[in-house]
């Protein structure tokens, strides 16, 4: 009899543990069990989008109050299109708001952050963020620094005094 207790608490113990690894994973996945989020969708336009990918968050004031449904290539701007689906209970972003692309940590995962406008009047469903600000790529950054090209016109405006 003290066979099969143990036996049935060492089971309940995988099982719970089993539970706590799917929630750890759909957590980190970015996969929600509630489907009923109502959501609605906004468009922006970068010029470059570094490493954004599918599912990255969209966070306001470090708040997610979204998700990036998907990323496409514009073909007559040749700028990406990102489109965004955002939980209906933001109703409230200003239309002379900001969408910049930015990275969480040093090289963390990247996400747009929206930067509130000033305006009284709301994003509707299917409108686009007009005012964007693309992803700082690194790699560029360390290529401009590694050439000598950052901070010449710093040096060229200071040899005229």
């Amino acid at each position: 009899m003290r066979m099969r207790t143990v036996e049935i608490s060492v089971g309940a113990f995988l099982l719970a543990g089993l539970f706590a690894l799917v929630l750890l994973a759909l957590r980190v996945s970015g996969l929600s069990v509630n489907a009923d989020n109502t959501t609605y969708r906004l468009y922006a336009e970068f010029d470059n989008v570094g490493s954004l990918t599918k599912r990255a968050k969209v966070a306001m004031g470090g708040v997610t109050i979204g998700r990036v449904v998907d990323i496409e290539l514009d073909k007559k701007t040749y700028m990406a299109r990102v489109i965004m689906d955002i939980e209906t209970n933001v109703d409230n972003i200003p239309v002379d708001s900001s969408a910049a692309i930015l990275t969480a940590g040093l090289l963390g995962e990247k996400f747009i952050g929206i930067s509130i406008g000033g305006s009284r009047d709301f994003f509707k469903d299917g409108e686009t963020i007009d005012d964007t600000q693309s992803a700082i790529v690194l790699e560029d950054l360390i290529g401009k620094f590694l050439l000598g090209s950052v901070g010449k016109d710093d040096e060229e405006s200071n040899d005229s005094f």
